[in-house]
């Protein structure tokens, strides 16, 4: 992998004004260390602009959470692409299993998502996993690498972009799978990004994600394909969050 890792902290639907230190906090930390890993923070859609505003002079970039497909229009509560950039984000989390499983998300959806954060100039990080049931038939590398395959537009060819595995069963549970299920999955989403975008494919980081922690971040980190990590809870307190991103 030739590309800067990325540790990507997802706040999800937590936090308020008043959790912004922890954004502070996490920003004073990292001031005056070299960039070996890019950090992110991707805070509920009503805490973006205050967290740039903050957050602006520092190596912490700022993401949404999701966007809408349309570019604007009559669509009462969703949030464009445009409107996330405006601001203050660079990135976007895209096709999480709480946005797939939750609100019915398809591939095409996301692909759709995909090409609006594209035209709006934001960098997706597009979320890919199995269930246990999934799992437990064996079906997870055929799963995960179907929407992979699906999930990726063509015209994420020399754009900034990232896949995230979580394994559905993983997220929040405080289960992780074996090194070796993270190694065999990783390997073929590569394979599946490959086959998708040719050379394009290669190089764009793929994240783990699903229970990452402070004490078991190295060891995932240091799997082969392991491109850096999708992080929730422990994203939300700066002392646990910097655990992980001084791992990589």
């Amino acid at each position: 992998m030739s590309t800067q890792r990325l540790i990507a902290g997802n706040w999800k639907m937590n936090g308020l004004a008043a959790e912004l230190g922890e954004a502070k906090a996490l920003a004073e930390a990292l001031a005056g260390e070299a960039a070996a890993t890019r950090v992110a923070l991707c805070p509920p859609a009503t805490l973006i602009a205050q967290m740039h505003w903050h957050l602006k002079e520092s190596v912490v970039e700022i993401g949404g959470q999701d966007c809408s497909p349309k570019a604007s229009g009559a669509y009462t509560g969703d949030v464009s692409a445009a409107m996330l950039k405006d601001a203050g984000a660079g990135l976007v989390i895209l096709g999480h299993s709480e946005r797939r499983g939750g609100h019915g998300e398809s591939d095409a959806d996301v692909a759709a998502k995909v090409e609006a954060a594209l035209a709006a100039g934001l960098e997706p990080v597009i979320c890919v996993g199995e269930t246990l049931a999934e799992r437990e038939a064996g079906h997870a590398v055929e799963v995960v690498s179907g929407q992979v395959i699906a999930s990726l537009p063509t015209s994420l060819n020399g754009k900034a972009f990232a896949v995230a595995y979580e394994p559905v069963w993983a997220i929040g549970t405080g289960l992780t799978p074996t090194l070796e299920q993270i190694e065999e999955v990783h390997a073929a989403v590569r394979a599946a990004m490959v086959a998708r975008l040719g050379e394009g494919g290669r190089t764009a980081p793929i994240l783990y994600g699903g229970s990452v922690k402070p004490n078991n971040a190295a060891e995932i980190l240091a799997v082969p394909e392991v491109g850096g990590a999708l992080v929730g809870g422990a994203s939300l307190k700066a002392a646990d969050f910097l655990g992980i991103i001084r791992a990589a």
